[in-house]
């Protein structure tokens, strides 16, 4: 039973054994730091991933030839108009628009990037939507007939983001030896690499990669019915077999609806959150083994005195609340001191992370998290001293006072 004096007392306990206690908590509070952190990141990246589920983008498929490339480098089984006009002709099918991607080099005064260039159809939104609806934070978005002309990331509008000098509308950039004018800049991802990409119309890109359009597109976009999702991609699967000549089950192209692109990446975040907090549980549980070990020596150097206790009344129930409420405590203290340490480096970690452009590195704080993590806390230190305690309880009191 567990009351105000068996709390004091066993703090007091606690208190004059000072560096054995902070040991214990020290070793406890690293794992759950490190729960903390990562779970609080594995949250704001879910958080990040579940906003593109919107509804500009819940009716999307992506229609992507089979590579083992980057799309775009890999034309090994690009996909050609002839393909979108069949995508466009699938039962279910509203529109469909092709895309193409290639690494270009900038350069600037002598200094030399290589980013990746997109290129769409402006005559249409899918393309845009599909990316996440991103808006325009300066200048325009591109339009049928603009050559010559391109749209920028957003981190082209900040120094020493990509160059040592930023560019502004109208400025011209060097795009693989060719001088073209900026004419808008696309509001920040929170991405490096989305940010630092550029924009030009499909017709244009044709014009300056004739051998490269020629080898078809990096992947097609479409616009479907989303009530019959299922069945648009199967009539899309059949159309492009025809298209291709290829038998079923031998398809050189794979399509897929915007949510299972979404799912698909959320499920391998998952995997990976839970296999590093898994890393961090077994900290924890080596921790409640130090735990554990601390508690029994306590046992051991205080038997004359549990004996003297239990000579004057107090009963086994008493004796195993004294030990178990000491080594919750250290597990309580350790999940207070730990979740702090993890939010602090969390918070930290994202204001830098922020500053380098990854703002889609932003953790999450929900109060769950850290009740959460107290609790587990506090848990595996109670755990860990449910032995010891028990063989404190257990001691006959006359053997206590002969113990040497």
């Amino acid at each position: 039973m567990i009351n105000i004096e068996t709390i004091n007392y066993s703090i007091r306990n606690l208190a004059h054994r000072r560096g054995r206690s902070l040991l214990t908590i020290f070793s406890i509070l690293l794992g759950i730091a490190a729960i903390f952190i990562f779970i609080s990141f594995g949250l704001g990246l879910k958080a990040y991933v579940s906003e593109f589920t919107s509804q500009t983008s819940a009716d999307k498929i992506s229609i992507m030839p089979m590579g083992s490339g980057v799309p775009g480098l890999d034309t090994t089984f690009a996909l050609n108009k002839d393909d979108l006009r069949a995508i466009e002709k699938a039962s279910g099918v509203k529109e469909a628009s092709g895309l193409y991607t290639s690494a270009v080099e900038l350069n600037q005064k002598g200094n030399k990037k290589y980013v990746f260039l997109i290129s769409y159809d402006p005559s249409t939104a899918i393309v845009l939507e599909f990316f996440g609806d991103i808006g325009i934070y300066k200048g325009r978005l591109l339009r049928p007939g603009d050559e010559g002309k391109v749209v920028l990331g957003f981190n082209y509008l900040v120094e020493d983001k990509i160059f040592p000098q930023a560019y502004d509308l109208n400025d011209k950039i060097d795009i693989d030896g060719k001088e073209l004018t900026i004419i808008g800049f696309f509001e920040p991802v929170g991405n490096p690499s989305d940010d630092s990409q550029i924009y030009v119309t499909n017709d244009f890109y044709e014009e300056l990669y004739p051998n490269k359009s020629a080898a078809g597109y990096s992947w097609i976009v479409g616009r479907v019915d989303v009530d019959n999702m299922d069945n648009a991609i199967e009539n899309v699967e059949k159309n492009l077999r025809k298209s291709r000549n290829l038998e079923e089950g031998k398809e050189d192209f794979f399509v897929q609806s915007f949510a299972d692109l979404i799912d698909s990446f959320a499920g391998a975040l998952d995997v990976i959150v839970a296999f590093i907090i898994l890393i961090a549980l077994v900290s924890v549980f080596v921790s409640g083994i130090n735990t554990a070990n601390t508690m029994i020596t306590s046992v051991l150097e205080r038997t004359k005195e549990i004996g003297i206790i239990k000579s004057v009344g107090a009963k086994n129930s008493e004796i195993l609340g004294i030990f178990l409420f000491e080594s919750a405590f250290l597990g309580f203290v350790a999940g207070v001191l730990g979740v702090g340490v993890g939010w602090l480096f969390s918070y930290i970690a994202a204001n830098i992370l922020n500053n380098l452009g990854y703002g889609f590195l932003t953790p999450i704080f929900p109060a769950y998290l850290f009740i959460g993590c107290i609790a587990f806390a506090t848990l595996t230190g109670g755990l860990s001293g449910i032995i010891p305690a028990i063989r404190a309880s257990k001691i006959k009191p006359v053997d206590a006072l002969r113990y040497e």
